[in-house]
């Protein structure tokens, strides 16, 4: 048998990395990064944290103590350019410079995102002061999404919640319901419809919602994959998941 050592020719190109920490329960957030990612040149990366049952903002605030191993676990040692945690009424409750702090005790130079705050930079840029809300969760969990808003000078015209206390649960809404459900709430003059939770299945359905609707309509996903794709300079030719990409 002949033995050779070969010198191999590593890339030079390297496509941006994005970090995404994913609740362990949430079976939607990795499905939507995917279609909008599928066709890019990006390299995304995936860890789980551990969440708690049922949601609560005692349980989101818990959670958090495992922000910065779970970052430490995605491609220990090399560098991510964005990291983006997957949870909104997590980043409302916990407070972003918190959870930004705590991934960038493990990847330093990372850019961070979250739902909540990407939510916030797209109703800026669309120029949008009213909204209607819709949340899955408890009332006092809906609260405190409807105050974050409301805290960021945005005047909300319509508030809907579901009253579900699983996460697990979340994910299971029907989405033939769910554009049935939205379709026939009154938003009350609202310029655009905000859809929270990254474990609900909004992202397919925001295009047809806006043609029945006439307005912007948002959802946590949505928001934070175009928040992604801005910081990382990759926020081209995507079509088909709502005007906000427009």
């Amino acid at each position: 048998m002949n033995f050779k050592k070969v010198k191999p020719q590593f890339s030079k190109q390297i496509n941006p990395r994005v970090g995404l920490i994913v609740l362990s329960t949430d079976i939607m957030i990795e499905k939507d990064f995917f279609k909008v990612f599928s066709d890019k040149s990006i390299d995304l990366y995936i860890n789980r944290i551990k969440n708690y049952n049922p949601v609560t903002a005692k349980n989101l605030n818990k959670m958090t103590k495992n922000i910065t191993s779970v970052t430490k676990n995605i491609l220990p040692g090399e560098k991510i350019d964005c990291v983006v945690y997957g949870c909104t009424s997590g980043t409302i409750v916990s407070g972003f410079k918190n959870i930004k702090k705590k991934i960038n005790l493990a990847k330093p130079n990372a850019l961070v995102t979250t739902p909540s705050v990407a939510a916030l930079n797209a109703l800026k840029k669309k120029k949008i002061k009213k909204i209607s809300i819709v949340t899955p969760y408890t009332k006092n969990l809906n609260d405190d999404v409807v105050n974050f808003f409301k805290e960021n000078n945005f005047i909300i015209t319509s508030n809907t919640y579901f009253d579900i206390k699983s996460d697990v649960d979340i994910g299971k809404v029907d989405q033939d319901n769910l554009f049935k459900l939205l379709s026939n709430i009154n938003h009350n003059k609202a310029e655009a419809l905000f859809v929270s939770c990254t474990s609900l299945p909004v992202l397919n359905i925001i295009e047809k919602l806006e043609k029945k609707l006439k307005m912007v309509v948002l959802s946590s996903n949505q928001a934070l994959i175009w928040e992604t794709l801005e910081k990382i300079n990759k926020n081209v030719s995507v079509r088909g998941f709502g005007s906000l990409f427009k």
